[in-house]
């Protein structure tokens, strides 16, 4: 049987290289498994339907609306305000809000493309303005979006406690710290940058402090752009108040934001008009009908691996070919890296967690301490091509070509991710505080 699923794993890695759509490359593994093995597809597709009803993953769905609404509404131009009003006389202020406006948005959406899309039309143009190049302004909004996926709520860290039975809150827990440390790593390369090699660069309060830096109504103006973002702050107070002190569910907490976004974006904002809301929830429905359809696939590939036992023959090799948690951790970390360079992060989570998780727990790691592994690993992958879906939908904001952005890119990951990714890997405590605390 390991045969059969290594030549599936390879055929699955072909379909993928020559660019073919998630859901045909997981439903051609899917019937090449089905084929060659005794899986009944009856049975299989029964199991799929019940696990696709849940609860839990409804949560998904919500919180890629949430990004939409956020993005559309007002919610996020305001929220930068108020960022910028606390970091905008650092030297290299604008790079620090992108990374900051990033992680809040993160802790609304659970996405990380809600960054891009709500940043990256505002503040590249201002990153230009200030002597940043295309590339680079490009590449920071880009990698920032990243925080969407590690600051709780994560979309990703939803699938994988509802693939794995892990608590979803644990596991949101986990990656805080990776997260924390992320925004800190690039905000200091972002600082170092911002002296080394901008043009002309002058002490600056932003784009906003610009308008009320002088006259008497400057406090009066601070305090009206605070006002007026406050719907906004409220709703990661909201969601993540509310899920931890156990007043509803993270899908509950999702529909929540996205019925509170909309109310903000027609009644106070008012920026939300019925042309954007139908906007809204039409492109939200396309990207959650093809998400959908690949979860599914992914899904029933994943339990065709669980039922043919090739998880715990995984286990049997690696048992025989080292006994050291720590080599275990590097060639699991290795495979995540790779995996998350060829498919985006909840198609990875699905189909890697079933198998990789019974095989770490058998070397004492926590499935709390994985979640935030995998997902820290995972989210490279959209930044890192040739998957680098994230990197690319940054482009397509930034209007900036593929060798502008890749030098700063490395720069980032190298500097900035890759020694937050050894320590999450290495240092329990990093990952596992915040959960403890917490009783998980």
């Amino acid at each position: 049987m390991l045969t059969v699923f290594f030549l599936n794993i390879l055929l699955l890695v072909v379909l993928l290289l020559i660019g073919t759509p998630l859901p045909y490359c997981f439903g051609a593994a899917l019937i090449f498994m089905v084929i060659f093995t005794d899986i009944k597809i009856n049975s299989l597709m029964l199991w799929g339907f019940n696990q696709m009803i849940g609860p839990v993953l409804l949560a998904g769905p919500l919180f890629i609306l949430v990004g939409s609404i956020i993005a559309e509404s007002g919610i996020a131009t305001r929220l930068l305000n108020v960022i910028n009003l606390f970091v905008g006389k650092i030297k290299g202020a604008i790079g620090v809000l992108v990374i900051f406006a990033c992680g809040l948005l993160g802790a609304i959406s659970g996405s990380a493309f809600t960054g891009i899309a709500a940043v990256g039309p505002i503040m590249i143009p201002q990153m230009l303005s200030q002597g940043y190049s295309r590339g680079y302004a490009t590449s920071l909004v880009s990698v920032s979006s990243i925080l969407g996926v590690l600051i709780p709520p994560s979309v990703p860290l939803i699938i994988y406690g509802w693939v794995t039975g892990t608590s979803v809150l644990g596991s949101f827990l986990a990656t805080v710290g990776p997260g924390i440390l992320v925004m800190i790593s690039f905000s200091i390369i972002n600082i170092l940058y911002s002296r080394r090699a901008l043009v002309s660069y002058h002490e600056t309060a932003g784009a906003i402090e610009k308008e009320i830096e002088m006259g008497p109504a400057k406090e009066t103006k601070k305090i009206k752009i605070i006002m007026a973002a406050i719907p906004g702050i409220l709703m990661p107070i909201i969601i993540l108040g509310g899920i931890y002190g156990g007043v509803f569910t993270p899908t509950e907490a999702a529909a929540v934001a996205g019925v509170f976004g909309i109310i903000i974006g027609i009644a106070i904002y008012r920026e939300m008009g019925r042309a954007k809301l139908y906007k809204v929830f039409k492109e939200s429905t396309s990207s959650i009908g093809s998400i959908m359809a690949m979860i599914l696939f992914c899904l029933l590939l994943a339990q065709t691996y669980v039922q043919l036992r090739i998880p715990q023959q995984l286990i049997d090799i690696f048992m025989g070919i080292t006994e050291s948690k720590v080599v275990i951790l590097i060639l699991v970390s290795i495979f995540l890296l790779f995996v998350g360079m060829i498919v985006n992060d909840t198609t990875a989570i699905i189909l890697c967690a079933p198998l990789l998780l019974p095989l770490v727990v058998q070397y004492g790691i926590d499935p709390i301490h994985f979640a935030s592994i995998m997902c820290v690993n995972l989210a490279m992958g959209g930044v890192t091509p040739p998957y680098a879906s994230i990197l690319y939908f940054g482009m397509r904001v930034g209007k900036a070509k593929f060798s502008e952005v890749i030098k700063p890119t490395f720069m980032f990951i190298l500097f900035g991710y890759l020694p937050v990714l050894i320590l999450t890997v290495a240092w329990e405590p990093l990952s596992m505080f915040l959960p403890r605390l917490f009783g998980y």
